[in-house]
């Protein structure tokens, strides 16, 4: 009975499993920094690029390739990371997962017209202030808010 009413009730899996993220940001012309957004594919909310790990790629590495698949944007990611949120990603089993996401800073050298989830996705350069405010994770939200070139 018990293992029953588990699989009705999807509970997050105990154990967090890491991703990697990148913090695309780049400087405006008048000096400022600003931060690009993109839209998750399903819920279509505004996130960072971020996916799980990749054989034979150190995660910095990784996190820039998420960068340009899902938000076509180039550039060197920091080595070390900038700080980690946590959230709750739902399977296509219908389970949540807890995930752990190591944010790594990436300057925008390029951003492309044509990339692999352009149809997917939709992307949005702000300031640190206004992309805090339209993230939902209160962690991503403070780090994005502190964010400094």
């Amino acid at each position: 009975m018990g293992k029953k009413r588990d699989r009705l009730r999807p509970e997050p899996d105990r154990e967090p499993r890491t991703q990697y993220a990148a913090l695309p940001w780049r400087k405006a012309d008048d000096g400022s920094v600003q931060i690009l957004l993109i839209t998750s594919r399903e819920s279509r909310r505004w996130v960072i690029p971020k996916g799980w790990p990749m054989k034979d790629k150190a995660p910095e590495a990784a996190a820039a390739q998420e960068a340009y698949e899902e938000a076509g944007v180039l550039g060197a990611p920091k080595r070390k990371p900038l700080g980690i949120y946590h959230y709750d990603k739902r399977l296509r089993s219908g389970r949540l997962q807890h995930v752990r996401v190591m944010v790594y800073p990436l300057e925008v050298a390029e951003a492309r017209d044509i990339w692999p989830e352009m149809a997917e996705r939709d992307r949005m350069w702000g300031s640190p202030a206004e992309a805090a405010g339209l993230v939902d994770e209160p962690e991503l939200r403070t780090l994005l808010a502190k964010f400094k070139a």
